[in-house]
Protein backbone atom coordinates (compact mmCIF):
# COMPACT_ATOMS: atom_id res chain seq x y z
CA UNK A 1 0.00 0.00 0.00
CA UNK A 2 1.34 3.42 -0.95
CA UNK A 3 1.91 6.15 1.67
CA UNK A 4 -1.07 8.54 2.01
CA UNK A 5 0.45 11.38 -0.05
CA UNK A 6 1.61 9.13 -2.89
CA UNK A 7 -1.69 7.30 -2.84
CA UNK A 8 -3.57 10.62 -3.10
CA UNK A 9 -1.40 11.73 -6.05
CA UNK A 10 -1.96 8.38 -7.79
CA UNK A 11 -5.70 8.77 -7.29
CA UNK A 12 -5.67 12.28 -8.78
CA UNK A 13 -3.62 11.22 -11.84
CA UNK A 14 -5.73 8.13 -12.55
CA UNK A 15 -8.89 10.16 -12.07
CA UNK A 16 -7.64 12.83 -14.47
CA UNK A 17 -7.10 10.23 -17.20
CA UNK A 18 -10.53 8.78 -16.52
CA UNK A 19 -12.01 12.26 -16.68
CA UNK A 20 -10.56 12.83 -20.15
CA UNK A 21 -11.95 9.53 -21.41
CA UNK A 22 -15.26 10.18 -19.71
CA UNK A 23 -15.68 13.60 -21.28
CA UNK A 24 -14.89 12.19 -24.73
CA UNK A 25 -17.37 9.34 -24.51
CA UNK A 26 -20.12 10.75 -22.31
CA UNK A 27 -19.42 8.22 -19.55
CA UNK A 28 -18.33 10.75 -16.97
CA UNK A 29 -15.10 8.99 -16.01
CA UNK A 30 -16.64 6.84 -13.27
CA UNK A 31 -17.18 3.92 -15.62
CA UNK A 32 -13.40 3.67 -15.99
CA UNK A 33 -12.58 4.52 -12.39
CA UNK A 34 -14.39 1.68 -10.63
CA UNK A 35 -12.63 -1.10 -12.60
CA UNK A 36 -9.21 0.58 -12.27
CA UNK A 37 -9.61 1.19 -8.55
CA UNK A 38 -10.80 -2.32 -7.79
CA UNK A 39 -8.67 -4.29 -10.24
CA UNK A 40 -5.36 -2.45 -9.90
CA UNK A 41 -5.40 -0.46 -6.64
CA UNK A 42 -7.17 -3.01 -4.48
CA UNK A 43 -9.86 -0.58 -3.31
CA UNK A 44 -13.07 -2.37 -2.22
CA UNK A 45 -15.70 -1.93 -4.90
CA UNK A 46 -18.20 -0.43 -2.46
CA UNK A 47 -15.87 2.52 -1.72
CA UNK A 48 -14.74 2.81 -5.34
CA UNK A 49 -18.37 3.12 -6.38
CA UNK A 50 -19.05 5.74 -3.72
CA UNK A 51 -16.07 7.85 -4.78
CA UNK A 52 -17.03 7.48 -8.42
CA UNK A 53 -20.51 8.86 -7.78
CA UNK A 54 -18.97 11.99 -6.25
CA UNK A 55 -16.54 12.31 -9.16
CA UNK A 56 -19.42 11.96 -11.59
CA UNK A 57 -21.06 15.04 -10.11
CA UNK A 58 -17.78 16.95 -10.52
CA UNK A 59 -17.37 15.74 -14.10
CA UNK A 60 -20.87 16.74 -15.06
CA UNK A 61 -20.36 20.21 -13.61
CA UNK A 62 -17.07 20.73 -15.45
CA UNK A 63 -17.81 19.15 -18.80
CA UNK A 64 -21.44 20.14 -19.11
CA UNK A 65 -20.75 23.85 -18.66
CA UNK A 66 -18.20 23.81 -21.49
CA UNK A 67 -20.46 21.82 -23.82
CA UNK A 68 -23.42 24.11 -23.18
CA UNK A 69 -21.21 27.08 -24.02
CA UNK A 70 -20.31 25.37 -27.31
CA UNK A 71 -24.05 24.88 -27.97
CA UNK A 72 -23.72 21.13 -28.53
CA UNK A 73 -25.69 19.96 -25.50
CA UNK A 74 -29.47 19.77 -25.93
CA UNK A 75 -30.62 20.91 -22.49
CA UNK A 76 -34.31 20.52 -23.32
CA UNK A 77 -33.95 16.85 -24.20
CA UNK A 78 -31.68 16.21 -21.23
CA UNK A 79 -34.10 17.70 -18.71
CA UNK A 80 -36.97 15.66 -20.13
CA UNK A 81 -35.07 12.41 -19.77
CA UNK A 82 -33.85 13.13 -16.23
CA UNK A 83 -37.20 12.12 -14.72
CA UNK A 84 -36.58 8.50 -15.67
CA UNK A 85 -32.89 8.42 -14.69
CA UNK A 86 -33.38 9.80 -11.18
CA UNK A 87 -36.20 7.35 -10.48
CA UNK A 88 -34.01 4.46 -11.60
CA UNK A 89 -31.06 5.72 -9.55
CA UNK A 90 -33.04 5.55 -6.31
CA UNK A 91 -34.13 1.98 -7.01
CA UNK A 92 -30.56 0.96 -7.93
CA UNK A 93 -28.95 2.50 -4.83
CA UNK A 94 -31.42 0.73 -2.54
CA UNK A 95 -30.72 -2.54 -4.36
CA UNK A 96 -26.96 -2.24 -3.91
CA UNK A 97 -27.38 -1.62 -0.19
CA UNK A 98 -29.01 -5.04 0.05
CA UNK A 99 -26.27 -6.66 -2.05
CA UNK A 100 -23.41 -5.25 0.04
CA UNK A 101 -25.10 -6.07 3.36
CA UNK A 102 -25.34 -9.71 2.24
CA UNK A 103 -21.73 -9.82 0.89
CA UNK A 104 -22.78 -10.46 -2.70
CA UNK A 105 -20.25 -8.07 -4.28
CA UNK A 106 -19.41 -10.56 -7.01
CA UNK A 107 -22.79 -9.77 -8.54
CA UNK A 108 -21.78 -6.13 -8.95
CA UNK A 109 -18.51 -7.09 -10.70
CA UNK A 110 -20.31 -9.36 -13.17
CA UNK A 111 -23.12 -6.91 -13.85
CA UNK A 112 -20.57 -4.13 -14.35
CA UNK A 113 -18.68 -6.21 -16.91
CA UNK A 114 -21.85 -7.16 -18.76
CA UNK A 115 -22.98 -3.54 -18.89
CA UNK A 116 -19.66 -2.50 -20.44
CA UNK A 117 -19.56 -5.32 -23.01
CA UNK A 118 -23.21 -4.85 -23.97
CA UNK A 119 -22.30 -1.52 -25.57
CA UNK A 120 -19.68 -2.94 -27.92
CA UNK A 121 -21.99 -4.26 -30.65
CA UNK A 122 -23.88 -1.00 -30.95
CA UNK A 123 -20.69 1.04 -31.12
CA UNK A 124 -19.08 -1.17 -33.76
CA UNK A 125 -22.26 -1.18 -35.84
CA UNK A 126 -22.49 2.60 -35.87
CA UNK A 127 -18.77 3.38 -36.01
CA UNK A 128 -18.90 3.67 -39.79
CA UNK A 129 -21.39 6.53 -39.58
CA UNK A 130 -20.16 10.00 -38.72
CA UNK A 131 -23.72 11.34 -38.45
CA UNK A 132 -26.97 9.45 -37.80
CA UNK A 133 -29.01 8.25 -40.77
CA UNK A 134 -31.85 10.53 -41.91
CA UNK A 135 -35.19 9.59 -40.36
CA UNK A 136 -38.75 10.85 -40.53
CA UNK A 137 -40.02 12.60 -37.41
CA UNK A 138 -42.62 10.76 -35.34
CA UNK A 139 -45.26 12.16 -32.98
CA UNK A 140 -42.77 12.42 -30.12
CA UNK A 141 -40.45 14.56 -32.22
CA UNK A 142 -43.05 17.31 -32.42
CA UNK A 143 -44.63 16.93 -28.97
CA UNK A 144 -41.32 16.94 -27.07
CA UNK A 145 -39.40 19.13 -29.55
CA UNK A 146 -36.65 16.58 -30.15
CA UNK A 147 -34.56 18.62 -32.55
CA UNK A 148 -31.67 21.04 -32.64
CA UNK A 149 -28.47 22.05 -34.40
CA UNK A 150 -24.81 22.70 -33.60
CA UNK A 151 -21.61 23.66 -35.40
CA UNK A 152 -19.21 20.73 -35.80
CA UNK A 153 -15.61 21.99 -35.83
CA UNK A 154 -14.20 18.65 -37.03
CA UNK A 155 -16.59 18.53 -40.00
CA UNK A 156 -16.52 22.29 -40.53
CA UNK A 157 -20.30 22.43 -40.96
CA UNK A 158 -23.51 23.09 -39.08
CA UNK A 159 -25.33 19.88 -38.21
CA UNK A 160 -29.12 19.84 -37.91
CA UNK A 161 -30.79 16.82 -36.31
CA UNK A 162 -34.07 15.50 -34.95
CA UNK A 163 -34.84 12.79 -32.45
CA UNK A 164 -37.46 10.05 -32.49
CA UNK A 165 -38.92 7.41 -30.13
CA UNK A 166 -38.94 9.50 -26.97
CA UNK A 167 -40.75 6.69 -25.15
CA UNK A 168 -37.94 4.21 -25.89
CA UNK A 169 -35.37 6.74 -24.72
CA UNK A 170 -37.24 7.10 -21.41
CA UNK A 171 -37.29 3.32 -20.83
CA UNK A 172 -33.55 3.05 -21.44
CA UNK A 173 -32.95 6.07 -19.19
CA UNK A 174 -34.73 4.37 -16.29
CA UNK A 175 -32.43 1.37 -16.60
CA UNK A 176 -29.48 3.76 -16.96
CA UNK A 177 -30.44 5.35 -13.67
CA UNK A 178 -30.82 1.93 -12.05
CA UNK A 179 -27.34 0.91 -13.20
CA UNK A 180 -26.00 4.25 -11.92
CA UNK A 181 -27.32 3.60 -8.44
CA UNK A 182 -26.30 -0.07 -8.53
CA UNK A 183 -22.73 0.38 -9.78
CA UNK A 184 -21.90 3.88 -8.56
CA UNK A 185 -21.42 5.35 -12.02
CA UNK A 186 -23.11 8.03 -14.06
CA UNK A 187 -24.36 5.29 -16.44
CA UNK A 188 -23.28 7.44 -19.36
CA UNK A 189 -22.89 4.35 -21.57
CA UNK A 190 -26.61 3.60 -21.38
CA UNK A 191 -27.56 7.26 -21.63
CA UNK A 192 -25.50 7.56 -24.80
CA UNK A 193 -27.13 4.36 -26.08
CA UNK A 194 -30.58 5.76 -25.37
CA UNK A 195 -29.97 8.99 -27.25
CA UNK A 196 -27.62 7.69 -29.94
CA UNK A 197 -29.39 4.43 -30.89
CA UNK A 198 -32.96 4.73 -29.62
CA UNK A 199 -33.52 8.42 -30.39
CA UNK A 200 -31.13 8.71 -33.37
CA UNK A 201 -29.26 11.76 -32.10
CA UNK A 202 -25.69 12.56 -33.28
CA UNK A 203 -22.93 11.04 -31.15
CA UNK A 204 -21.60 14.41 -30.02
CA UNK A 205 -25.06 15.54 -28.95
CA UNK A 206 -25.55 12.23 -27.12
CA UNK A 207 -22.23 12.41 -25.26
CA UNK A 208 -22.52 16.07 -24.31
CA UNK A 209 -26.14 15.78 -23.20
CA UNK A 210 -25.17 12.66 -21.25
CA UNK A 211 -22.49 14.66 -19.43
CA UNK A 212 -25.16 17.24 -18.60
CA UNK A 213 -27.48 14.57 -17.18
CA UNK A 214 -25.16 12.31 -15.20
CA UNK A 215 -24.56 14.82 -12.42
CA UNK A 216 -28.22 14.86 -11.42
CA UNK A 217 -28.43 11.07 -11.62
CA UNK A 218 -25.28 10.62 -9.52
CA UNK A 219 -26.39 13.16 -6.93
CA UNK A 220 -29.59 11.20 -6.41
CA UNK A 221 -27.77 7.90 -5.91
CA UNK A 222 -24.93 9.38 -3.82
CA UNK A 223 -27.35 10.60 -1.16
CA UNK A 224 -28.26 6.98 -0.44
CA UNK A 225 -24.58 5.93 -0.56
CA UNK A 226 -23.82 8.60 2.06
CA UNK A 227 -26.61 7.28 4.23
CA UNK A 228 -25.12 3.78 4.27
CA UNK A 229 -21.51 4.98 4.76
CA UNK A 230 -20.21 3.90 1.34
CA UNK A 231 -18.40 7.18 0.59
CA UNK A 232 -14.90 7.80 2.00
CA UNK A 233 -14.09 11.56 1.96
CA UNK A 234 -10.30 11.14 1.35
CA UNK A 235 -10.82 8.91 -1.67
CA UNK A 236 -13.77 10.92 -2.98
CA UNK A 237 -11.85 14.22 -2.74
CA UNK A 238 -8.85 13.02 -4.75
CA UNK A 239 -11.12 11.41 -7.29
CA UNK A 240 -13.25 14.52 -7.75
CA UNK A 241 -10.22 16.79 -8.23
CA UNK A 242 -8.62 14.54 -10.84
CA UNK A 243 -11.78 13.86 -12.78
CA UNK A 244 -12.73 17.52 -12.89
CA UNK A 245 -9.33 18.46 -14.37
CA UNK A 246 -9.48 15.60 -16.84
CA UNK A 247 -13.02 16.44 -17.88
CA UNK A 248 -11.98 20.01 -18.68
CA UNK A 249 -9.16 18.73 -20.89
CA UNK A 250 -11.49 16.22 -22.53
CA UNK A 251 -13.95 18.89 -23.59
CA UNK A 252 -11.19 20.71 -25.47
CA UNK A 253 -10.29 17.50 -27.31
CA UNK A 254 -13.85 16.44 -28.17
CA UNK A 255 -14.69 19.37 -30.42
CA UNK A 256 -11.62 18.65 -32.58
CA UNK A 257 -12.04 14.92 -33.19
CA UNK A 258 -14.58 12.99 -35.24
CA UNK A 259 -17.47 10.94 -33.88
CA UNK A 260 -15.89 7.85 -35.48
CA UNK A 261 -12.66 8.29 -33.53
CA UNK A 262 -14.60 8.64 -30.28
CA UNK A 263 -16.44 5.39 -30.98
CA UNK A 264 -13.23 3.43 -31.56
CA UNK A 265 -11.70 4.67 -28.29
CA UNK A 266 -14.97 3.96 -26.51
CA UNK A 267 -15.19 0.39 -27.82
CA UNK A 268 -11.59 -0.62 -27.05
CA UNK A 269 -11.83 0.49 -23.43
CA UNK A 270 -15.22 -1.16 -22.94
CA UNK A 271 -13.91 -4.53 -24.13
CA UNK A 272 -10.78 -4.45 -21.97
CA UNK A 273 -12.42 -3.40 -18.72
CA UNK A 274 -15.60 -5.39 -19.27
CA UNK A 275 -13.78 -8.71 -19.61
CA UNK A 276 -11.62 -8.06 -16.56
CA UNK A 277 -14.57 -7.13 -14.36
CA UNK A 278 -16.44 -10.31 -15.28
CA UNK A 279 -13.38 -12.45 -14.58
CA UNK A 280 -12.94 -10.78 -11.18
CA UNK A 281 -16.58 -11.47 -10.38
CA UNK A 282 -16.09 -15.13 -11.29
CA UNK A 283 -13.18 -15.38 -8.89
CA UNK A 284 -10.17 -14.85 -11.17
CA UNK A 285 -7.96 -12.27 -9.48
CA UNK A 286 -5.40 -9.95 -11.10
Amino acid sequence: MLPPLEFFIAIVLISALSGILGALTGLGGATFLVPIYTLYLGIPIVYASGASLISTIATSSGAASAYIKDRITNVRIGMGLEIATTSGSIVGALTVAYIYSHHLQFIVYIVFGIVLLSQVYVQLTKSKFELPRPVKPDWTTKVFQLYGKYYDVALNQEVEYLGIRWWLGEIIMFFAGFISGLLGIGSGALKVLGMDWAMNLPMKVSTTTSNFMIGVTAATGSSIYWLFGYIQPFLAAGTAIGVLVGAFIGTKILVRVTNRTIRYIFTAILVFLGIQMILRGLGYGF
